[in-house]
């Protein structure tokens, strides 16, 4: 679910995003191998179908990123889609309705 605030026609979006995220500089400590690079690398939120935040991360991104952000003009029963994809092609999407 994504929690969504609405004050006074804007509204505050908030999702904390669950992810491995490895930036691929870290070794394993039994094989001493650098576990390879696996971080999310877009993200998307599209209000009503329109794209209100496109964004194009990297493997400086924490594990489990916490994402929050306003849009004006936000009412009840706006549709948020957010959808996120990573370097090695896994997606994933979630879908919430503003009240």
């Amino acid at each position: 679910a994504i929690p969504i605030k609405l004050r006074a026609g804007n509204g505050e979006i908030k999702a904390l995003i669950s992810h491995p995220s490895e930036n691929g500089l870290r070794k394993d400590a039994r094989s001493g191998q650098l576990i390879p690079a696996h971080f999310i690398n877009s993200v998307m939120v599209a209000i009503n179908g329109k794209t209100v935040l496109d964004g194009q991360w990297s493997g400086g991104v924490s594990k489990d990123p916490f994402i929050a952000f306003r849009v004006k003009g936000m009412k009840a029963g706006d549709r948020v889609n957010m959808s996120v994809k990573d370097n090695m092609g896994d997606t994933g999407s979630v879908e919430a309705t503003a009240s």
